[in-house]
């Protein structure tokens, strides 16, 4: 059985067990959170209207870090343009414990 959970407006696929990087949470490490379930698949899948109503995502949150770096580079030809700045975005990788439903 799988799921489709909604964090940071973006949709993640996963089962019991995966490590997923989400946007970054207000939880310290070893917390559990319950994450909404857009859709669930599997056998009888249901699809939610946002949301699936009485089905749950808990999860342990295992870390927080900083993603690779990446770098944004701006040219303009013939007038001396250039610009290049970076970004590292945070994360929250998370644990899959349970897909109650």
């Amino acid at each position: 059985m799988f799921a489709v959970i909604q964090s940071g407006g973006k949709q993640y696929r996963v089962s019991e067990g995966d490590v997923v990087r989400l946007e970054l949470l207000k939880a310290e490490p070893g917390d559990s959170v319950e994450l909404p379930v857009v859709m669930l698949g599997g056998d009888n899948p249901k699809i939610g209207t946002p949301l699936v109503a009485g089905v749950s995502v808990k999860a342990e949150v295992v870390e927080h870090g900083k993603d690779k770096k990446i770098y944004i580079n701006k040219f303009k030809a013939k007038s001396n343009y250039r610009r290049r700045t970076g970004h590292r975005q945070n994360y929250t990788a998370v644990r899959i414990t349970e897909i109650a439903s």
